[in-house]
């Protein structure tokens, strides 16, 4: 007689380690759901695998030691180590593969989004024969496969690579030029995401705003229908899926290009949620010049006054880089200025680091790190004191939160974000114990609650 969970045990099981950004953890979805199509076991341990697979960073200095440390632990704990991800595509000074540099005894080494090559080491090194009983097992997610994320949210990734030539960034060396996914796809992943029970869908890319530049808007077709590869048609089609479903869709690394006007009717209309993940990066033009970055940095503010005209309800998320090399104190005054006026909601900042390959590198006026980390702090409590204003304003206001964490259905309290919270970037909802006693609270379902404090960057919330 077949016993499927004595073969399932004894089927050939991969460590699993994925590090880096929400468009490698997409990467690492994809590795995984063609492992789980094959029958393979996938564990989050290194000892007793039987070998390991390291999905790196290769970004800034911090992501590129966690990676090198990381795959260090799999030799030790394993031996048996695939190495693939954007570390994978660095190379050290000498030009040499840094991976192989330094670590020679790894199996194989691949670069990002490359799920075929690292299925070719899997093969070559743990061979699975074909077993039809355990092979193209389905999931709760269908074709769009398995997910890391919790079940109720999901990233889906429209786009690989970029054509900007930012002189701090080096992902076009490592991910290439833009590559626009088929609409079509995109929004077959997406339906799979929502009937598996996905209650909010967040967008992600290098560039969402240029979704379909590569392929020049062509148009393409979905449940038999023509639509154009752009982001407006992109969000109007999500977001009429999502409201079928009950769900959210959230908007990431959205460029400031006139374009994202036309979608700021969805988001007034709550197709999709009143929320802009944008890279400012910085403010003043000169600093955004020597960075190469895109769109018209002096013309933001007006961006920003007319996204909140059209959708008085935005929240704004946006990353700026402190201490550039050549950034005089006028220039770095100037960005604080900027933050009081353009009141971001939230924003994280970087002190520059000196990414190995980046063009950043070579220009002249590098500062010292002291005055690059004084600098980033000194952003950091400005930014801090607008978005605890903010918070402040919500107290007393009913908003519809999403439930993330409800231990015992909740009676003792729970965790949960609004619309101007995406998951492990901005803060929470601390949900007090519900004041009726048949009131539950469950994960991946969104419950009304009025806000009664604001802490630090969190919401203190009672479910109503």
């Amino acid at each position: 007689m077949y016993n499927a969970e004595s073969n399932r045990v004894s089927a050939p099981k991969v460590g699993f380690a994925s590090l880096g950004c929400a468009k490698a953890l997409t990467d690492s979805e994809l590795i995984l759901t063609q492992l789980n199509a094959e029958g393979y076991q996938t564990v989050k341990t290194f000892q007793g695998a039987d070998l390991v697979i390291v999905n790196t960073c290769g970004f800034i200095d911090d992501a590129v030691k966690e990676s090198l440390d990381t795959i260090a632990e799999a030799l030790a704990e394993n031996g048996k180590v695939i190495v693939t991800g954007c570390l994978g595509a660095k190379s050290g000074e000498d030009g040499r593969n840094l991976v192989r540099q330094l670590h020679p005894s790894v199996l194989a080494v691949t670069g990002p989004q490359a799920t075929q090559a690292v299925m070719d080491a899997v093969h070559t090194h743990l061979p699975k024969p074909h077993d039809p009983f355990v092979d193209l097992v389905p999931n709760v997610f269908g074709s769009a496969g398995i997910k890391l994320t919790p079940r109720h949210f999901a990233y889906i990734k429209i786009s690989e690579g970029c054509n900007h030539r930012c002189t701090f960034c080096i992902i076009p060396s490592m991910r290439g030029d833009l590559v626009s996914r088929p609409i079509g796809d995109v929004l077959t992943e997406a339906q799979a995401l929502f009937e598996g029970g996905v209650k909010e869908l967040l967008v992600i890319s290098q560039d969402t705003s240029a979704y379909g530049v590569d392929v020049k808007y062509r148009t393409g077709f979905w449940n038999g229908k023509p639509i154009k590869t752009r982001l407006l048609e992109l969000a109007e089609s999500l977001g009429d899926m999502a409201h079928g479903y009950g769900a959210w869709v959230r908007l990431h690394y959205v460029y400031p290009y006139p374009s994202l006007d036309d979608v700021l009717p969805l988001m007034a209309s709550a197709r999709i949620l009143p929320y802009l993940d944008v890279p400012f990066q910085h403010s003043h033009p000169d600093v955004l010049k020597r960075m190469k970055r895109p769109a018209s940095g002096e013309k933001n503010l007006e961006r920003i006054a007319h996204w909140r005209s059209v959708c008085p309800d935005i929240v704004i998320r946006s990353t700026f880089i402190a201490g550039f090399p050549g950034e005089t104190e006028q220039e770095f005054e100037h960005l604080l200025s900027f933050m009081a006026d353009a009141k971001i909601d939230r924003a994280g900042c970087f002190a520059y680091s000196p990414v190995q390959g980046a063009a950043a590198n070579d220009l002249p006026g590098m500062l010292a790190q002291a005055l690059r980390e004084e600098r980033r702090a000194r952003f950091m409590e400005a930014a801090e004191a607008i978005s605890a204003a903010k918070l402040q304003q919500r107290v007393g206001v009913t908003l519809q939160v999403l439930v993330d964490s409800a231990p015992g259905l909740g009676k003792k309290g729970g965790v949960g974000r609004t619309y101007a919270d995406a998951p492990e970037v901005d803060g929470v909802v601390r949900l007090l114990p519900p004041e009726k006693i048949s009131k539950t609270l469950k994960v991946g379902e969104f419950t009304k609650a009025r806000i009664v404090g604001a802490h630090g960057h969190d919401l203190v919330a009672q479910p109503i």
